[in-house]
């Protein structure tokens, strides 16, 4: 009897220690970016779906939110993959929603690489990690990820650098070799479809009407919505670009931004009504 007291304490402690839920030692860790030192990376691929454009106009229209305005960011377009298709020109839309704060893989990959390594460099020295909303493919991601690893061979990418990626398709299109790599070095987190409501990450791809302007009051953000809707309707399924249905009946399609929206803790979001209610200025 006395031994299986003992057992009973001992079984009882351990639990306590665990707080009797092991399966959030494997659990995603939604929510844990460092407002004070992390690094937030949006990457765009751009490439054939206009759905990116009006992901950007959301991104930063959260920025533009009080509790999220100090956020260390960067943005990053054209980070496509091996898909097939025209790309989407969104340099007009990225300089009006992020000024300076962007680099352009399109245009110049390896020199786009420097660029973003230097920053995500600054971010680890300074004891911050970097999280990656991979609106896309992960091929960029692998070759940042490299060089990073190159210059810090100290630093423990494993868990200093986090990619969110809710896309099966995405994963489809992005090179094996790029995927393999960043799933075996990164804390690789694939998350449910930000297309559907209720899956446990928030719904933002809706062929409704939405009445955006009736919620934002900042001239910036109206424009910058503007503009992305504007270009998503030039480039939606021409020249075989993909044909996104539910912004061809008027509707919205953000949905690569509910990485972001998982990285920050905002997972409980529903949909695109909800976004607009709770974050418009």
């Amino acid at each position: 009897m006395k031994s299986k007291t003992i057992l009973f304490i001992a079984i009882a402690s351990i639990c306590i220690s665990f707080k009797c839920l092991p399966q959030d030692m494997s659990a995603p860790k939604a929510g844990e970016f460092n407002l004070d030192k992390d690094l937030l990376l949006g990457h765009f691929d751009c490439k054939t779906d206009v759905d990116d454009l009006q992901t950007v106009a959301a991104f930063v229209t959260l920025l533009s939110n009080l509790k999220f305005s100090k956020i260390k960011y960067h943005a990053v377009a054209g980070t496509y993959g091996i898909q097939d298709g025209l790309y989407v020109p969104p340099n007009d839309l990225f300089q009006l929603a992020f000024g300076d704060n962007w680099t352009d893989a399109h245009e110049n990959l390896a020199k786009a690489v420097e660029q973003v390594k230097a920053i995500a460099k600054a971010t680890l020295e300074n004891q911050g990690d970097i999280w990656i909303a991979e609106a896309g493919q992960s091929d960029f991601s692998a070759e940042l990820v490299k060089a990073i690893q190159a210059d810090l061979p100290d630093i423990n990418i494993s868990q200093r650098i986090h990619i969110v990626q809710h896309s099966t398709w995405n994963e489809e299109v992005t090179s094996p070799a790029s995927l393999d790599y960043v799933k075996k070095n990164t804390d690789y987190q694939k998350i449910p479809d930000g297309n559907q409501v209720g899956n446990g990450t928030p719904g933002f791809r809706s062929s409704k009407v939405t009445k955006w302007k009736d919620k934002i009051s900042n001239p910036e953000l109206i424009e910058t919505w503007s503009l992305a809707i504007d270009l998503s309707n030039r480039y939606n399924g021409k020249e075989g670009r993909y044909l996104n249905e539910a912004i061809a009946a008027g509707g919205l399609d953000f949905s690569d931004f509910s990485e972001v929206c998982w990285i920050l803790g905002l997972q409980d979001l529903k949909d695109t009504e909800q976004f607009f209610n709770l974050y418009s200025n």
